[in-house]
């Protein structure tokens, strides 16, 4: 912006060397006032310019700084999130095959129930045939002992009998 104001200085003072050939003195003087007053307001507005242009280069910076520090601000959120991610996914990862022991064991606990059950009921079969068995035994044991006592009884009474004959026969004779 300076560069143009002094080119227009320049080009100014070289249109009133030329114009000043021509012209009275006193209307060049009249048009170089007109001229500097054109060039003063010019200049004025170039300073207002540059002052507005300082200050939007300054917002430019401060908003650059600005996006600079979102952008970074963004990374380590994207980091943040993507490590909270990571870690999720691993409970979850864990926590389904945790979910997945858990299941096979309760899965073989089953089995060894069924198992257990299936042995349980097959001993309470052959505990009740054993009972049968053992009834069925005593029964006969009782059967026996009831015919052996009669037997014993009759065997007494007969032993009484030839005692009594063997005893009456020696008492006869």
């Amino acid at each position: 912006m300076a560069k143009k104001i002094m080119k227009a200085k320049a080009r100014v003072k070289k249109a009133v060397k030329a114009k000043a050939v021509v012209k009275p003195k006193k209307d060049m003087v009249a048009e170089l006032k007109r001229k500097m007053t054109g060039l003063k307001t010019l200049e004025s507005k170039v300073k207002k310019q540059e002052k507005e242009l300082d200050g939007l280069r300054t917002d430019l910076q401060k908003k650059t700084e600005e996006i600079e520090k979102k952008k970074k601000d963004l990374s380590q959120l994207k980091r943040g999130s993507s490590s909270r991610v990571q870690e999720l996914e691993s409970k979850i990862k864990e926590t389904t095959e945790e979910q997945a022991r858990k299941e096979e064991d309760l899965q073989t606990s089953r089995r060894l129930l069924d198992e257990k059950e299936v042995a349980l009921n097959r001993m309470r079969e052959e505990i009740a045939y054993k009972n049968k068995q053992l009834a069925s035994k005593d029964m006969e044991m009782e059967t026996y002992k009831k015919t052996a006592e009669d037997k014993i009884f009759q065997l007494e009474a007969k032993v009484r009998e030839l005692e009594g004959r063997v005893g009456g026969s020696s008492l006869t004779s």
